[in-house]
């Protein structure tokens, strides 16, 4: 005799909810910072769970008994935060590349700085255009499009039911695309200028042999990448809107694709 009367379904579901919304805190950049608490993630994750959970369409055909079904349908909510999460990091790693490229021709190759948010190794432009990435994306609220989007997720896709296509998969791929376009975008104004001052320097070694033009260059290349690099956070300002302006119409394309509704 069930004495609690509890629901299988229902308490199924609220573990799976809670589930999607802690691999998202993991998965989405920024959110996944480790100056946040785990403890802050957890409760955040707490909070909106039982916010969506009670609205949330239940059906028990979706939630098997057996324990290896059980784990799939966990695993199927790790993958959905994954796709959302590497939808946002393209953004972020597109410009992180372009800025490693930067510092490369700036002659901080040598350079690098551990950034506190990975604690991966970058250059220092590569850091800095990714700090000014995240406070434009913040500042024009990309973060409560992309949790209200997330949240809606849940009625397109309820907790368990994932569908893993042909159609979702080509989808992320065409995605990782601006990871290339993006970051040739940010990084060729600078490297046009400074091929521009390795060509004049060549010239004026070529001219004039007895300057120290390995001496002389570093630090002209150095001024120069830095004053052309203050005009690219208005590039990079509006590439990061134009992306928040898609972002909605992003999200609900993978949802569409990934909903067994």
């Amino acid at each position: 005799m069930d004495i609690f009367n509890f629901n299988y379904a229902e308490v199924l579901s609220f573990y799976l909810t809670f589930f999607r919304f802690s691999m998202f805190f993991l998965a989405v950049p920024f959110f996944n910072s480790a100056n946040i608490p785990p403890q802050v993630k957890a409760a955040i994750s707490f909070v909106l769970t039982l916010t969506v959970w009670p609205s949330i369409p239940i059906s028990e055909i979706y939630f098997p008994k057996h324990p290896l079904d059980i784990a799939v349908m966990f695993l199927s909510e790790a993958l959905l935060s994954l796709i959302v999460g590497m939808s946002i990091s393209f953004l972020f790693a597109a410009i992180q590349t372009g800025g490693q490229v930067i510092g490369n021709q700036m002659g901080f190759s040598m350079v690098n700085t551990i950034d506190p948010l990975s604690g991966a190794s970058e250059t220092v432009t590569a850091h800095f255009l990714y700090m000014v990435t995240v406070l434009v994306f913040l500042g024009a609220n990309g973060h409560l499009i992309l949790l209200r989007g997330f949240t809606e997720s849940f009625s397109f896709i309820p907790p368990g039911t994932l569908l893993i296509n042909a159609d979702i998969v080509a989808a992320v791929f065409s995605l990782s695309n601006m990871l290339f376009t993006l970051s040739v975008k940010v990084a060729a104004p600078i490297l046009c200028v400074v091929f521009l001052v390795d060509l004049a320097l060549a010239l004026i070694g070529r001219a004039a042999p007895q300057m120290q033009i390995m001496v002389l260059g570093f630090p002209i290349k150095i001024l120069v990448g830095f004053y052309f690099l203050v005009y690219m956070f208005a590039i990079i300002a509006s590439y990061v809107e134009d992306y928040i302006y898609k972002l909605p119409t992003l999200l609900l394309n993978l949802l569409n694709l990934a909903s067994p509704l």
